[in-house]
């Protein structure tokens, strides 16, 4: 599911850094990077796919925790990569009930 915001354009900056925000492994090292750079936690874009990646991380980290984690582990993997892509393409993706948590906290806009 994709949502539509009122914001400034998307450049291509924006895709790469949400891209990137969004790549298995690596994608929490660069989420950080967004939300710690001034000039990149500013871009709506960005910010918006690095909280979401964050977010994912924190449920793998919990889950494997747990026990679980590796049974979804592939999972998880597909959907970033799925997320890569439609960062890539400029789309604002909408994660069921994982969005609307980070809106309700004031996390994204």
């Amino acid at each position: 599911m994709t949502v539509q915001s009122n914001t400034p354009e998307i450049t291509q900056d924006d895709k790469l850094w949400a891209m990137l925000s969004n790549a298995p492994i690596i994608g929490w090292i660069v989420a950080l990077i967004v939300l710690l750079t001034d000039d990149k936690k500013n871009r709506p874009f960005m910010k918006y796919h690095a909280v979401q990646s964050l977010a994912i991380y924190v449920i793998v980290l919990v889950t494997s925790i747990v026990g679980v984690g590796v049974c979804i582990a592939a999972v998880i993997w597909i959907y970033q990569i799925y997320l890569m892509v439609k960062a890539n393409q400029g789309e604002w993706v909408k994660i069921p009930a994982l969005t609307d948590f980070l809106k309700k906290q004031g996390w994204v806009a």
